[in-house]
């Protein structure tokens, strides 16, 4: 792939823990800003961005020894790329699940806690793609924009 000239780009390097999402998520919503990208597209790469870094740490490394997680941005005039990596464990079946809908017409009691992240993951981006590569898991997250 040819680099563009016009693109910006931001990587971030952070552990595998709630509060390090937290503070990515923070400086990738002012990087963005700054990129001077509307408020709810900001919104929603911030929420798609939760969803896979919070599956991360939740599942590809074990609790007692969190590992790194890398976060490559690039917002083009037409689209922002994310690429999240990290070494630990592999997706099941080496692809993104199928991110399909919870049952949620039952009582409040009875809503499942989990299982809306990957339909969030897929309904909020453009491009999904997941790779393994020498131990390492790699997601491409790609959002189409009009541009600026």
């Amino acid at each position: 792939m040819i680099p563009d000239p016009a693109a910006q780009h931001l990587t971030l390097h952070t552990r595998a823990s709630n509060l390090a999402v937290r503070e990515v998520l923070a400086r990738t919503r002012d990087w963005l800003h700054a990129c001077a990208m509307p408020d709810e597209a900001c919104g929603t790469v911030e929420l798609v961005l939760a969803e896979a870094l919070n599956n991360i740490v939740e599942h590809a490394y074990p609790p007692e020894t969190p590992g790194d997680i890398q976060i490559a941005l690039a917002l083009h005039p037409a689209r922002l790329v994310a690429i999240l990596s990290d070494q630990g464990a592999a997706l099941p079946g080496l692809c993104p699940p199928d991110g399909l809908l919870p049952e949620h017409d039952v009582a409040r009691g009875a809503l499942p806690e989990g299982g809306f992240g990957w339909f969030l993951i897929r309904d909020l981006t453009d491009q999904i793609d997941y790779r393994r590569a020498a131990g390492c898991n790699h997601l491409t997250l790609e959002f189409h924009r009009a541009p600026l």
